[in-house]
């Protein structure tokens, strides 16, 4: 009788298919969600920095209407001082939260983070739009209590729901651009200190504006200044639209200033960011 060997059962070959196909890693807009989170915890743990940028705009507001209101005459006749006031305390509040963006910016840059994100394939755009998003976030939340201060001391708007639509749109529009400029301008500075101070002109626009006081007021060299500089059509804009009066082309005046402002603040922190991390 002979020894028959046992063959090992060959297993059946599957058709060659194509190969799967590498997967994708995160997008440019994870990336900036992930930044923007990254950026609110960051400014979260920063009290004092957090509570000066809600708290100073208030303070403003009450300096304003109740300290000053009564000697200044705007001229209107929709009641007291603090309905012509508050449209320019919510744009100088953006100014406020918006300049926390170039400290954040410069803090990244000296601290090496950056470095950090980009061995991970991180790109610039995604950590300057995620600082950005997050200053947007905070500036809304900061709007939204100086708001309710304006309403508990006597403000009584009168807008319509395509008002308030508009009303919206001019605010975020100018925080987004401010928003970037900071971003640019922590760029720039070399250190977060210098950031600051610098953000610091940016804050100051709103009072050469009609935010406070009428244009007509200032000295003519300084009327014409404030006449067309792109904070006081936002600000026309706000306090038209609140009072529910016609406001004809101010809102895309603002609008297409903000639109400006935006696409220089974005071409110059992109420049500035590639300088940086060459």
């Amino acid at each position: 009788m002979s020894d028959t060997a046992v063959q090992p059962r060959s297993t059946p070959r599957r058709p060659a298919g194509p190969a799967p196909a590498p997967g994708r890693g995160p997008g440019p807009l994870t990336h900036t969600a992930v930044m923007a989170a990254r950026a609110l915890r960051v400014s979260s743990r920063d009290t004092d920095a957090l509570i000066t940028s809600l708290a100073l705009p208030i303070m403003l507001l009450l300096i304003f209407v109740y300290f000053f209101g009564g000697a200044i005459d705007t001229g209107s006749d929709h009641g007291s001082y603090v309905m012509y006031v508050v449209p320019g305390v919510l744009l100088l509040s953006a100014g406020f939260g918006a300049a926390t963006t170039a400290t954040a910016v410069s803090e990244d840059m000296k601290g090496g983070i950056i470095d950090r994100f980009r061995s991970l394939d991180v790109g610039g755009t995604p950590v300057l739009a995620g600082h950005v998003a997050a200053s947007t976030v905070r500036n809304l939340c900061a709007t939204a209590l100086v708001f309710g201060v304006a309403l508990l001391i006597g403000f009584r708007p009168a807008a319509t729901w395509s008002g308030w639509l508009l009303v919206t749109v001019v605010l975020v529009a100018y925080v987004v651009a401010l928003s970037w400029i900071s971003a640019a301008i922590g760029l720039l500075a070399r250190t977060p200190e210098a950031a600051s101070g610098f953000t610091f002109f940016m804050s100051f626009l709103p009072y050469p504006s009609s935010a406070f006081v009428p244009t007509e007021t200032m000295p003519d060299w300084l009327h014409g200044f404030a006449d067309h500089q792109p904070i006081t059509p936002a600000i026309e804009s706000l306090r038209g639209l609140l009072r529910g009066q016609e406001v004809g082309s101010a809102p895309w005046i603002a609008l297409a200033w903000a639109a400006g402002l935006l696409a220089v603040a974005v071409a110059a922190s992109g420049a500035l960011f590639r300088v940086r991390t060459r």
